[in-house]
């Protein structure tokens, strides 16, 4: 008897476990440490369904144990069969667009198109990056970990390619090259200049690595927000939370584009939106909204469908994604985050 109650209670708690990494949002663990962690990698959970669900199909072998696990199996199954209907529903299939580096035939002069690429520390360098953003012929390029110098290196590749652009930094130190945060616009975008304070943490910029918001001079355009939140470890999760609160307010606007390394999936970012569709404050989420939110930017040692994506470009609903690309084939450029790039053209 008390064997059975034993094997009884270790079901239900598998079943509680697995369903709180399924959607943590129905608990509200989303935001904790080790769920935060668990919930960014479906897919990777999913192959360790499968390895599970093979084990224990060996192990039902053993008579007594038989029943106990055919109903472990049942629960993997589900848990499965769960992650890969959310994978699904995100979209997992596209990863280079077959126009990568050219704009849709829908495109037109009031497009923009926007580069994200946390580059480790300037680990790729100004030629490679300037030459990715080239290539994509980017009007807007945030860099988290990128230093002014590097900025400017990369400003004047582009310029001499017939491409100029406005550098603008935040950095809350030298000391490390992650402190500092570069965006790059077009001047055909108009003239921007940087709003929120250089020191770190709230009400003016998130709390331990910088983001830079740059507002239109003139008020034309949209405010462009270069994120760089902290990475959910167990020492930083309260300022990871506060990074993501910081976040949504900043897309509280009518005309927003952000992008950057947001070290948050979807999954992290539930509860903050402020309307139907949006995704932190007004902002959806471009990947989601073209079907490829389930391609994994970080890291680059990991396939993209098994990795975790948490490089985004998100705009307020005043904007339609017409196209979006996660580029593999500089996985060995250095940076340990693959770039992320789409292209958004007025909604009206």
């Amino acid at each position: 008897m008390f064997s059975r109650l034993l094997r009884a209670l270790i079901l239900i708690g598998a079943a509680v476990i697995l369903l709180v990494v399924t959607w943590p949002q129905a608990f509200d663990l989303h935001n904790s440490w080790v769920v935060a962690h668990l919930v960014s990698f479906r897919a990777v959970a999913v192959i360790g369904a499968v390895v599970g669900l093979v084990l224990l199909g060996v192990l039902r072998f053993i008579r007594p144990l038989r029943r106990t696990l055919g109903m472990a199996m049942v629960l993997l199954a589900l848990f499965g069969i769960a992650n890969v209907g959310i994978l699904a529903s995100r979209g997992f299939t596209t990863t280079v667009s077959p126009t990568q580096g050219q704009l849709s035939a829908e495109a037109d002069a009031d497009s923009v198109t926007v580069l994200s690429w946390n580059t480790l520390g300037d680990a790729p360098g100004a030629a490679v990056i300037a030459a990715q953003a080239l290539a994509q012929n980017a009007d807007v390029v945030t860099l988290p970990e990128t230093t002014e110098e590097t900025g400017i290196l990369i400003a004047e590749a582009m310029r001499d390619a017939g491409r100029p652009m406005w550098v603008h930094t935040l950095a809350f130190d030298l000391v490390s090259k992650a402190r500092s945060t570069t965006v790059l616009i077009s001047p055909d975008l108009g003239d921007y200049t940087v709003t929120n304070a250089a020191g770190s943490g709230p009400p003016g910029n998130t709390n331990v690595l910088p983001t830079v918001v740059a507002e239109p001079v003139d008020g034309t355009g949209p405010t462009i927000v270069a994120v760089h939140a902290v990475a959910p470890i167990q020492y930083e999760m309260s300022n990871w939370r506060s990074d993501l609160d910081w976040l949504a307010t900043q897309c509280l606007g009518d005309d927003v584009i952000m992008a950057g390394d947001f070290n948050s999936t979807l999954d992290h970012m539930a509860g903050r939106a402020s309307v139907g569709g949006s995704v932190l404050g007004n902002c959806s989420d471009a990947a989601l909204s073209i079907g490829a939110a389930s391609v994994g930017t970080w890291p680059t040692a990991m396939p993209a469908l098994l990795g975790s994506p948490i490089d985004h470009v998100m705009a307020t609903p005043n904007w339609r994604v017409l196209e979006l690309q996660v580029i593999e084939s500089l996985d060995e450029a250095g940076s340990d985050h693959r770039p992320i790039v789409a292209t958004l053209t007025p909604a009206s």
